[in-house]
């Protein structure tokens, strides 16, 4: 599979698509291109129930991503405790978090000024 560089839109729909196979909860898209000297273009949050549910959400993602696209994460951080693991796909940052740790953090709060979009899961 050759590798090549896939839109903003297609990304996103493809770690959509990884999050919602194994039951991701409450997923909100941040767009933050309106917004001056960010690091990217959007941030993608959601929620596991456990550890074990956070590493299969992002392993979820990868796998995904990766057949689709044949494209992998610049990096991923937090998988060691599985509270807060980040993606970093360059323009869009994936951010799957267990809920106590994501309303301590509030990242749509730090980021009020996004546009928000949430998506509704077809499991809910």
């Amino acid at each position: 599979m050759q590798n090549r560089k896939a839109s903003a839109d297609e990304l996103i729909a493809l770690i959509l698509h990884g999050i919602e196979e194994v039951k991701g909860l409450d997923i909100n898209i941040l767009d933050l291109r309106e917004i001056e000297n960010t690091v990217c273009d959007y941030f993608i949050l959601c929620s596991g129930t456990s550890n074990t549910h956070v590493n299969a959400i992002v392993n979820s993602i990868q796998k995904t991503v990766s057949k689709a696209i044949n494209d992998k994460p610049w990096h991923v951080e937090g998988s060691e405790n599985s509270e807060w693991v980040l993606m970093d796909y360059v323009n869009v940052v994936v951010h799957v978090f267990q809920k106590h740790t994501r309303e301590y953090y509030d990242i749509e709060g730090l980021w009020g000024d996004a546009k928000v979009t949430l998506v509704e899961s077809s499991f809910n």
